[in-house]
């Protein structure tokens, strides 16, 4: 196998960024690592959000009264909204500069998160949260452009390797910081914390941060692509996550998905005729593209289900505190920290098809392993499987920047940036939603039989039935005067059928991985450093 560049940056003569004024300002702009730090602060700020949510969602459900839907909609609302928009952040940063659009995400990430902190319902909490993602459609596919528009080819892939490490370091933090938070100050103030982060890179931003924007005349925004771009997606994910309420077999549900496939495949036509698309077609004839967006959406179909449902597991079944939750899921997000730049050094040697391919392998071994998990499982039987499972997402994450990104022409990088990110925020939606329907149809069909097996009485066990929803969080809602015998059935009960629901779950999701480990060699390798892709419009 040919050795590939790193990702496909244009030579140093070609990027079109806007001329800084002459000064100590522009000398601060002329350097691409101050830039690095910049916006590795805006994916430290999202990355911080994404791990403390998780760990928040118990406390918000017991503070708040929310139900495992209600629940799962404040992580979904935030993917829901990243996933319909992420392709048209990067359009707007292409065309109105990725600094500015850059920064108005910061800063509308930090107000929305002081607001889910104020909120005093869940349904607020989904409101804000569902802004959060429009901010952070914002921010997100601008920071791989900022940084391909001023690193060259040969130390692009080196600069990706610190943004995923960077990431990775909010991620491995998050479940700690949250943990404290939410025990020792309120579950309010986890959202609290991405305000002075914020701040702190507003200020580094405005001075550090060249503007950069394509510069091609005769532009066109394409708003009948935008409506049926966001309307097939939104279609698609609210389709997926009210399945679980509606049944899959619903004429609601049927009538969501379908028209998600109408929408998608009206926006396809469109985006071939108009004259500037919102999504250019043309980056699908490349195979690095095509496939890398789905093993994507794959990697974290898987990622982001095994986040929610083993701090459930963590948190209810065995009965830990938030920080020792946080502490548990460490060998997940550290060695996310440390298999990013590791990745990286990868992909330029062998190109993305290796790291993803063994990424989305490991991926699926963590899977499989963790369906051996039971209710009394010590912890030498998880840390294994979280370990995999880091390495795993870790270098499907960063190698799918060389597939995606480094594959699309430099005026299109931001584009380019939003449909790696849509890959990975519309995997997690699907994921935590589809998995989640598994886990509570499993519930609901096994939670009777695991009960009375447990010693509970047959009426017990039928009431308990009625509160399925619940026990699908990992709880076990005892009624109001029930012996200690009959509690500690129904306890048992509960945790079996939770964890029967838990093993389905990620057992498709081990198969699902599995099989995009064996779509991985269809990756294509891109050209010799220096050489920009070749795209035909």
């Amino acid at each position: 196998m040919a050795a590939s560049s790193p990702v496909t940056a244009a030579p140093s003569s070609s990027p079109k960024h806007e001329r800084p004024r002459e000064g100590p300002l522009a000398r601060l702009q002329a350097n691409p690592w101050l830039t690095l730090v910049s916006v590795a602060l805006g994916v430290v700020m999202v990355g911080l959000d994404g791990t403390v949510v998780s760990i928040a969602n118990p406390f918000i459900a017991r503070d708040l009264g929310a139900s495992l839907e209600s629940l799962q909609w404040v992580t979904n609302a935030y993917l829901l909204a990243l996933a319909v928009l992420l392709v048209v952040g990067g359009k707007l940063g292409d065309r109105l500069g990725r600094k500015k659009v850059f920064l108005t995400g910061i800063g509308g990430f930090a107000l929305t998160s002081l607001m889910v902190g104020l909120s005093g319902s869940i349904g607020q909490v989904i409101l804000w949260r569902a802004l959060q993602g429009v901010f952070g459609a914002l921010l997100m596919p601008n920071t791989l452009a900022l940084l391909r528009s001023v690193f060259p080819a040969e130390k692009l892939n080196a600069a990706i390797g610190i943004w995923g490490a960077s990431s990775a370091i909010s991620l491995a933090a998050g479940p700690i910081v949250g943990g404290l938070l939410v025990e020792h100050v309120s579950w309010e103030s986890v959202f609290y914390i991405n305000v002075p982060v914020g701040l702190i890179a507003l200020i580094v931003g405005f001075a550090v941060v060249r503007e950069s924007r394509d510069t091609r005349p005769d532009q066109r925004f394409d708003p009948l692509g935008l409506a049926l771009l966001s309307g097939g997606l939104f279609a698609l994910v609210f389709g997926v996550v009210k399945a679980q309420t509606w049944g899959w077999s619903s004429a609601n549900t049927f009538g969501l998905l379908g028209g998600s496939i109408v929408l998608l495949a009206a926006f396809v036509a469109v985006e071939l005729k108009v004259r500037e698309p919102l999504l250019p077609m043309a980056l699908f004839r490349d195979a690095s593209v095509s496939v890398g967006t789905v093993l994507v959406l794959v990697n974290f179909f898987a990622m982001f289900g095994v986040m929610f449902f083993i701090t459930l597991y963590l948190q209810n079944v065995h009965g830990y505190s938030a920080v020792a939750t946080g502490a548990r899921m460490l060998p997940l997000t550290v060695v996310f920290m440390f298999g990013s730049p590791l990745a990286a050094t990868l992909t330029t040697r062998f190109g993305p098809r290796v790291p993803i391919g063994i990424g989305l392998f490991l991926t699926s071994i963590a899977l499989f392993l963790l369906t051996q998990l039971g209710t009394d499982s010590s912890y030498v039987h998880l840390w294994p499987s979280l370990l995999a499972l880091g390495v795993g997402v870790a270098f499907v994450a960063m190698a799918s920047a060389e597939a995606i990104v480094g594959n699309a022409p430099l005026e299109l990088s931001g584009v380019a940036g939003g449909l790696q990110s849509t890959a990975m925020q519309l995997g997690g939606a699907i994921g935590t939603s589809v998995l989640g329907s598994i886990l509570a149809a499993r519930i609901d069909g096994v939670l009777v039989d695991k009960v009375v097996n447990a010693g509970a009485p047959a009426s017990a066990a039928e009431t308990l039935s009625r509160n399925a929803e619940t026990v699908s969080q990992g709880l076990a809602p005892i009624p109001p005067g029930t012996s200690a015998q009959v509690s500690e059935a129904l306890t048992a009960g509960a945790h079996a059928a939770f964890m029967s629901g838990l093993h389905v779950a990620l057992l498709v999701g081990a198969i699902v991985t599995l099989l995009g480990a064996l779509a991985a060699p269809f990756i294509r390798t891109s050209g010799q450093p220096g050489e920009t892709t070749a795209f035909v419009a």
